[in-house]
């Protein structure tokens, strides 16, 4: 097919071996273009060639010809639909308007076939017919339509199809869970039950920027972090259990004798040679908890740091525990204004049980320090930076335990509040203080 566009210098980009954004894009122009008279496209039918064209243009001149327009959305909502205009609109005028709209996904991103093709033919008739399944926060993307169609797409989107736009801004983003026990069997909490409520319950904040900067949830059921959102969410919540984990020494004994194959046979194809479970299990843990006798598997489980590894390796033999619940940590972000941070451990262990009272005290104890404090796009990370995690400990009321010391204190000085120092030694600090100044 000949496109109303030369584009040599993205045509490279279908040279390599593995799929190339560009064929798909032209795919999708083709399609617009044999089916203009059979679907009532509200948007230019030739989008997709001019897309094509502001990227080759933006390759050629080395920046990029896309602006943001200000604020645009529809009536009631802060977020969830992201401003894009061109500033070469003669030049590419289905393109002029290239707005993207952010769509909460379901819990772990569990569709059915109808909801799909719903999603599809809204996007098709009212957009470019170009999605991102999904962003790296977890939403369904639309990629690219007018001003004029942000409230129709809005109506059916809500009316039609029963869901809601996502979070974009200074707000709570879409958040986003793993499988959970609908897949995995290591699953210490239902993330899925979690992340609907929260999502219901802060509506306001998810479509109504009121926060110094972006704030995000996710939801991992185990420590395997499938989600990783110990590296990618201001507050995480990570499955755990505190209880031992469960072992079956027959199992164990299947896999040294290489009846049972290790990691679940996910190496199949390969030949490793015999299982070595000191090499590949006992040495590997970080805290060195676990004895192999030749005939039993022991564990020590005040020492385990919940790593996964091993559980891993020997799923049909190793267990997590039955007490189960889940970590909070909290600062995760990636580098904005002050590097990326991974989280810290807030919470050691809480029970993840309907209706989330206890939960949700702490989240909102720790949003009205960050709205008071927080200065203008800085993460809940880079406040506790700045501020210190004993203030975040201060807020929410909760004690320091060892749990969150990475390891032991190296500054020789000790600090303390006056309240905390008996009478006595009150006086003295004030005498102190007053000779000082002197």
């Amino acid at each position: 097919m000949e496109f109303k566009h030369k584009t040599p210098l993205i045509d490279q980009l279908e040279t390599g071996p593995w799929p190339s954004f560009v064929s798909d894009i032209k795919r999708e122009a083709e399609s617009r273009r044999k089916n203009e008279r059979n679907i009532d496209y509200q948007i230019p039918a030739d989008v997709c060639e001019d897309l094509l064209g502001v990227l080759e243009l933006s390759y050629e001149h080395g920046r990029t010809h896309w602006k943001h327009g200000g604020i645009v959305g529809v009536f009631g909502y802060g977020g969830g639909v992201i401003g894009r205009y061109c500033d070469q609109p003669e030049m590419f005028p289905g393109v002029a308007h290239f707005h993207t709209l952010r769509v909460n996904q379901p819990s772990s991103k569990f569709y059915t076939t109808k909801y799909l093709e719903q999603l599809c033919d809204l996007w098709e008739r009212r957009g470019s017919g170009i999605t991102n399944m999904h962003g790296s926060t977890g939403d369904i993307v639309f990629l690219g339509t007018t001003t004029p169609q942000l409230e129709e797409i809005f109506y059916e989107l809500t009316h039609n199809i029963g869901q809601d736009l996502g979070g974009s801004g200074s707000n709570l983003r879409t958040p986003s869970c793993c499988l959970s026990g609908a897949r995995c069997e290591f699953a210490c909490y239902n993330t899925q039950a979690i992340c609907h409520a929260l999502t219901n319950e802060y509506q306001d904040e998810l479509h109504r920027p009121a926060f110094p900067y972006k704030f995000k949830f996710k939801f991992d059921g185990c420590p395997n972090c499938c989600v990783a959102s110990i590296a990618r969410s201001d507050m995480s919540f990570i499955g755990t259990w505190r209880d031992d984990i469960r072992i079956d020494q027959e199992a164990v004994k299947a896999y040294v004798g290489g009846e049972l194959k290790p990691n679940a046979g996910a190496h199949a194809g390969r030949d490793w040679g015999p299982f070595d479970i000191q090499k590949e299990v006992i040495d590997l843990c970080p805290t060195g908890c676990m004895r192999w006798d030749g005939s039993k598997l022991e564990i020590n489980n005040k020492e385990c740091t919940r790593c996964m590894h091993c559980i891993n390796v020997m799923p049909r033999a190793l267990r997590v525990g039955q007490d189960t619940g889940c970590s909070i940590l909290v600062g995760a972000k990636a580098p904005i204004l002050d590097g990326a941070q991974m989280s810290s451990l807030l919470v050691p262990f809480i029970k993840v049980e309907e209706p989330y009272d206890e939960i949700k005290e702490l989240i909102e104890s720790i949003w009205d320090w960050w709205m008071e404090e927080g200065k203008n796009r800085e993460r809940l990370g880079e406040l506790i930076k700045r501020q210190g995690f004993q203030k975040l400990l201060d807020v929410t009321g909760l004690k320091a335990i060892p749990q969150m010391v990475k390891e032991p204190r190296s500054n020789p000085y000790i600090f303390w509040k006056e309240e905390e120092v008996p009478g006595g030694w009150k006086r003295d600090i004030n005498e102190f203080r007053k000779y000082h100044q002197r």
